[in-house]
């Protein structure tokens, strides 16, 4: 521990031989962030842009893109600078900073795709209501509850985790996740319940919802027509990919906390990097080349002289 002006530092010890490999992590982490928000921005730019792409499905996907720039932009460059530094600290309410990015992006990741699977319920499921039901107030409501519901609810546990005692300086991991909790000096009941019902509110019940929404559409689709089951296919399919892949690597953050026994140190990095590196940029590529209007246009800005 370092005290400066009454700041508690802790070391962040997820590197794995970062003398050795400094300059190589430097630029796969620099080159990955700037595919990140060109790659991101672009698409969201084209949905902007466009006109026949200002529909409820394309606004939520650039919602979900720029979810992925701001999450990027608010952790990259601290990982640059422990990259180049010889010494690896953050101070702890930094720490807790990045704690709540972390999770108030995923939380909006999750809600966003609910917000995804109830349009295409309402598409495909009611399509003469469409119009009536997915309103510009209703797309508004929803992004709002989105962006704002999870970064208030994780809010609440940050005086909680702040007035908490340290006991443990050394920090397993190259961003602050939930083993954060690890470093008090004893679990506080209050926030293992208050952590649960984040969990349950922002995790679990859209994770439901999803899966139910997705029930119906496969039931419906599955009575109706050829084309309406392709059309259902080529707008669902790249949505189910991406919240597999999301569920997947959020799992092994639940796991992290529910373990006793800690990863190995080059296990969790290669996580670390995967929800840091592989989901910001899996998400504009299967939008980019699933979503057909979007592929279009891609198509058109990239390979001007091609018909698409």
């Amino acid at each position: 521990m370092d005290n400066n002006l009454n700041i508690t530092y802790i070391t962040l010890d997820g590197y794995v031989e970062l003398d050795k490999y400094r300059f190589l992590y430097f630029v796969i982490m620099f080159t990955a962030y700037i595919l990140i928000i060109c790659s991101n921005s672009t698409i969201v730019c084209l949905i902007v842009i466009h006109k026949n792409l200002h529909e409820p499905m394309y606004i939520f996907i650039a919602a979900l893109l720029m979810n992925s720039v701001l999450y990027s932009t608010a952790l990259y460059p601290k990982i640059l600078f422990d990259v180049l530094s010889e010494k690896q600290i953050i101070s702890y309410p930094a720490c807790l900073f990045q704690f709540q990015i972390g999770y108030s992006s995923g939380g909006s990741e999750f809600l966003l795709l609910a917000a995804m699977s109830y349009d295409r319920y309402v598409s495909i499921c009611k399509p003469l209501q469409y119009p009536t039901i997915m309103t510009k107030t209703s797309i508004s409501i929803l992004l709002v509850v989105a962006w704002i519901l999870p970064a208030g609810q994780l809010a609440v546990s940050i005086p909680l985790n702040a007035n908490s005692e340290l006991c443990n300086f050394n920090f397993k991991g190259i961003i602050c996740n939930s083993t954060v909790s690890k470093l008090l000096c004893e679990s506080s009941r209050e926030l293992n319940i208050y952590g649960l019902v984040c969990f349950v509110n922002l995790l679990i019940l859209p994770m439901f919802f999803i899966l139910f929404t997705y029930i119906r559409i496969f039931i419906i689709t599955y009575r109706s027509g050829r084309e309406v089951r392709r059309k259902a296919a080529q707008t669902c399919l790249p949505h189910l990919i991406v919240l597999i892949n999301f569920s997947c690597l959020s799992s092994f953050d639940v796991l992290l906390v529910q373990m006793k026994t800690d990863f190995p140190k080059i296990v969790c990095l290669i996580m670390s990097l995967q929800i840091l590196l592989y989901h910001p940029l899996f998400n504009p590529i299967i939008y980019g080349l699933k979503m057909k209007e979007i592929y279009k246009h891609l198509r058109k800005l990239f390979c001007p002289g091609k018909t698409v």
